[in-house]
């Protein structure tokens, strides 16, 4: 006997919508990013999580952790954020061990002419697509999903929405 728990024909469709659904909003996230400012999304996520930190700074481990990546692959991608003058890194004054990003000048000038298309590019591929009732179903499920599979928060942390 198998303990398996098989998907019915409404699981199996909902899941095979869902999968379909993601990859074409995020390869199209992905191709408006490389085209429009030359990012891959991982990097412009860390962008906006640097700019959105206190003094544009967050810890290395915090930055991986909150960005639900490795430690090497955030290093790698803050090195070539590094290489092109938007992030630097500088040791923690208070763990000599750990290694601080902060957010250049530079880096918040890219972030800035990035995030118009960006934005414009997530409205036409979600929300414009999605009744105001259908958005506040999409932010319940998602909000659900987020706190069942991970223990990390919902980013950004906030009761402010409607």
């Amino acid at each position: 006997m198998s303990d398996t728990r098989w998907l019915d024909e409404h699981e199996q469709h909902t899941w095979r919508s869902f999968l379909t659904a993601n990859r074409l909003f995020f390869d199209g996230i992905e191709r408006q990013l490389q085209q429009d400012s030359g990012l891959p999304h991982a990097y412009y996520e860390i962008l906006v999580r640097l700019s959105e930190a206190p003094e544009h700074t967050l810890r290395m481990s915090e930055l991986a952790s909150t960005s639900l990546s490795s430690r090497s692959r955030i290093s790698h991608a803050v090195a070539r954020l590094e290489e092109i003058g938007w992030v630097r890194r500088r040791p923690c004054e208070h763990d000599k061990r750990g290694q601080l990003a902060e957010l250049t000048e530079a880096g918040l000038a890219g972030l800035e002419a990035a995030a118009p298309a960006h934005v414009e590019a997530v409205r036409r591929g979600l929300f414009d697509a999605l009744s105001p009732e259908q958005v506040a179903a999409l932010r319940d499920i998602s909000d659900t999903l987020v706190a069942h599979l991970s223990d990390q928060p919902v980013w950004p942390a906030s009761d402010d929405h409607p």
